[in-house]
């Protein structure tokens, strides 16, 4: 199995969370169900999975009264087995399919006898089919597709590699020509491939880009039948034109969402819900712009401006339909492929634990991701081309006397070196970007003992 991050939260979980069960939400082919079999060999004597899918009558488990007793009697005559409490994690996969599955899990971890973990596809969007959430009794674990880090992994990239980058970051030194040069090419493969695990499980046994693509549009097929299955009978035709014009919104120069690109009369007012069905099934990423690149960010959002990037930036590129991958492999990213570049970030931001926001306004220009780390604001500006050191709207922006930064970065196809305050990574050192971790303990106690 490819080695992935949500591996050890799910390990935390198992030794931490108790009382609680856990749902892993995300796109559908992302891994959640393969994971999540490997985490119950592993990590359980005994393991045991229903899905609400392949199986419609898994559901009648449900049926009747919400009782842990009741309901652990159905799933072991369901199972034909007998389950060892406390030794057993039980998955209900595709949980979309049976929204009681959420209802009454409320019960099932009170009864305490075994663990649960549940999965599904499109929570998010048939949210309105369940009748009561299990608040307090379930943890939510977002999954998305491999990022670089990840990718890198599964390509065989050693720890010493790791320790040597991590250290080149810490200390802005460069990274050696060979390192960087191989880094580098690896992170065009990783455009072209993307992360969905299935297309990366392909590239690391055959490195048959031809076979990569293949895949990736059955997937992309995949999400169009999902939306035709799922959506609701008014708003199919609209979801459907929204995501088939993904690649060439961001192909346009400041790559915003423009509604009338879809319909001349189309109001953001009939098609929010739709945009909002695309983002809540996982499928994309939306970005939103700021008035203002200060912290709170979501306080100054602007929700009916946003760009819209693909959840992988592999499937945007079978989306294409330009027979760019060559190009992308020869690392000429220069030509029409700053959107490619700026979905794989998007992509793997994302992943870190970011809100996706930009900044744009006449006077400063466009800057590409805003984002918030704790209570500080990071500017990251991504580029293609070998002017990586001319960014007027960043440079504005630094001048602005009100505004404060930790921090501002350009990825590039360069090395790492720092200029004027602002900071130059290679892309791959995007593996280094994470949100800040909330801390496991905060005791904050007061001595009364005078009182």
């Amino acid at each position: 199995m490819l080695r992935r991050k949500a591996y050890q939260e799910l390990l935390k979980w198992k030794n931490e969370s108790k009382g609680k069960a856990v749902c892993i939400i995300g796109a559908r082919q992302i891994g959640k169900t393969t994971l999540i079999r490997e985490f119950g060999a592993r990590e359980y004597e005994h393991f045991a999975e229903i899905n609400f899918v392949t199986d419609k009558n898994a559901s009648r488990i449900f049926e009747g009264k919400l009782v842990a007793d009741e309901i652990i009697t159905n799933i072991t005559a369901y199972l034909h087995k007998s389950l060892e409490p406390g030794k057993t994690l039980i998955l209900f996969d595709e949980v979309q399919e049976c929204p009681q599955v959420r209802a009454a899990i409320k019960f099932l971890v009170e009864d305490g006898r075994f663990d649960y973990i549940e999965s599904g596809s499109l929570l998010g969007v048939r949210y309105k089919e369940i009748s009561s959430y299990p608040v307090g009794f379930e943890q939510i674990l977002p999954m998305y597709p491999l990022d670089f880090e990840e990718y890198m992994w599964a390509n065989g990239i050693q720890q010493s590699t790791f320790d040597y980058l991590k250290e080149c970051y810490d200390n802005a030194s460069r990274v050696s020509d060979t390192v960087h040069e191989t880094l580098s090419k690896l992170f065009y493969s990783y455009l072209v491939v993307g992360g969905m695990p299935e297309n990366v499980q392909i590239y690391v046994d055959t490195h048959d880009v031809a076979k990569v693509v293949m895949n990736q549009r059955s997937i992309l097929d995949l999400y169009c039948l999902d939306i035709a299955k799922y959506a609701s009978e008014n708003e199919k035709v609209k979801i459907k034109a929204i995501f088939d014009s993904i690649p060439s919104q961001l192909n346009e120069k400041n790559r915003r969402f423009k509604l009338n690109s879809i319909r001349p009369d189309a109001r953001m007012l009939r098609y929010e819900d739709c945009f909002n069905w695309l983002t809540d099934a996982g499928v994309a990423l939306a970005c939103y712009n700021v008035t203002e690149p200060q912290p709170p960010l979501h306080l100054s959002e602007k929700r009916n401006l946003f760009k819209l990037y693909m959840n992988d930036v592999g499937l945007l590129c079978a989306a294409c339909m330009e027979n760019i991958q060559f190009d992308l492999l020869m690392g000429n990213v220069e030509i029409n492929m700053g959107s490619i570049l700026e979905n794989a970030f998007a992509q793997n931001l994302r992943a870190g634990g970011f809100d996706l926001n930009y900044y744009d306004s006449k006077k400063i220009g466009e800057l590409d991701f805003v984002i918030q780390k704790g209570l500080s604001v990071e500017l990251v500006e991504v580029k293609s081309g070998n002017d990586y050191h001319k960014h007027k709207a960043l440079d504005r922006a630094l001048q602005v006397e009100n505004w404060k930064f930790k921090e501002s970065v350009v990825f590039s196809k360069g090395n790492i070196e720092s200029e004027n305050g602002i900071t130059y990574l290679p892309w791959y050192m995007v593996i280094f970007f994470h949100q800040e971790k909330e801390p496991d303990q905060m005791i904050y106690e007061i001595d009364l003992s005078d009182l």
